[in-house]
């Protein structure tokens, strides 16, 4: 029985135009352009504004991107999983929704919520209904409008976040490329510190949740930064160590855009110098499930054939995890 693996043979992304500015924060909270630098290395976020948007929006935007870009039609499509914080709604899933939108029909979809690691997972699962030889066309969501759940009163949360999605086809292959090992993992009891206190069904929301300001995002930020830190370093050099990879060997590392302290944590402790990090964080923020998808956009013209590339991610739940992969194609092409 031929083996195959699952390969990303195309991406594409999107952001909305609106830019918020950290002068334009500066009016809004008590901040500064140099307090938000500082800690964070953010300097703008896009954010989605008009009546009735939403994450599909986003999502659609990437997906429709995506399959003109690869020259493949919304009938071939297997699956479409969307990872997302930020669902248009509790039901039905934001990824039946994007495939309404961009007209797929003879697929199945569905929503994972691994918060910020989401994409990554969302990646590992694609890549496993390909390599059980099932499906030959998955496309991968990640997509979030973080300014829904972002508390602009808040200084401490409301200069992360940022809008932002991008997609990703996986394809079988045969060749000595595409994703090749995976590591993830979750401690449950890291809820505490980042979390979304109502909304749920433990806390459904009511006049009391909505006042107390309850559905915005909840977040004890030196807890979360010493977790995400450690984790997302360990695992990064744990999936090297398992594949025999040194610092000469890796190409690129793709690390979720949080904070610009915790990429280059990681990228110290796997030894790589700083022009083989893609980081944008400055121009878009934390966009949650858009961070890697987004960098693979932008770097696609420079990723080359049988590059070596680690993506690597935190987030709340906890969650975190890495995937290495041989790039399957020349992006310049």
């Amino acid at each position: 029985m031929t083996q195959f693996r699952a390969a990303i043979t195309g991406i594409h992304a999107w952001a909305p135009d609106y830019l918020l500015t950290n002068k334009e924060l500066e009016t809004m909270v008590d901040t500064t352009d140099e307090w938000i630098m500082t800690r964070t290395g953010i300097k703008e976020r896009h954010i989605l504004k008009g009546e009735g948007k939403g994450t599909s929006d986003i999502g659609t935007e990437a997906v429709k991107g995506l399959l003109k870009k690869t020259g493949t039609s919304p009938d071939e499509v297997d699956l479409l999983i969307c990872a997302t914080v930020t669902p248009d709604m509790q039901f039905p899933a934001t990824a039946n929704i994007i495939s309404d939108k961009v007209g797929i029909k003879n697929a199945f979809s569905y929503d994972l919520n691994a918060a910020c690691s989401g994409f990554i997972y969302a990646l590992e699962t694609g890549a496993k209904f390909i390599q059980s030889g099932a499906y030959k066309k998955v496309v991968v969501v990640g997509a979030d409008k973080m300014s829904s759940i972002v508390d602009y009163t808040d200084r401490t949360t409301c200069i992360i976040f940022g809008d932002a999605g991008g997609a990703v086809l996986l394809e079988p292959t045969t060749e000595d490329v595409g994703i090749m090992d995976t590591k993830m993992g979750t401690d449950g009891s890291g809820r505490v510190h980042l979390h979304q206190k109502a909304g749920g069904s433990v806390k459904p929301a009511s006049h009391e949740t909505v006042d107390a300001r309850e559905h915005y995002i909840y977040q004890e930020g030196q807890a979360v930064f010493k977790f995400a830190v450690t984790n997302m370093a360990d695992v990064s050099v744990d999936i090297m160590k398992r594949n025999n990879l040194t610092s000469d060997d890796i190409a690129w590392l793709v690390p979720h855009q949080a904070n610009m302290r915790i990429i280059e944590a990681t990228a110290r402790r796997m030894g790589l110098d700083k022009e083989k990090v893609m980081i944008n964080i400055e121009r878009y923020g934390n966009t949650t499930n858009g961070t890697i998808p987004m960098c693979l956009h932008e770097w696609e013209h420079r990723l080359k054939k049988g590059d070596n590339v680690v993506l690597a991610a935190f987030g709340g739940g906890f969650t975190w995890g890495a995937v290495y992969l041989k790039w399957a194609y020349d992006g310049s092409k």
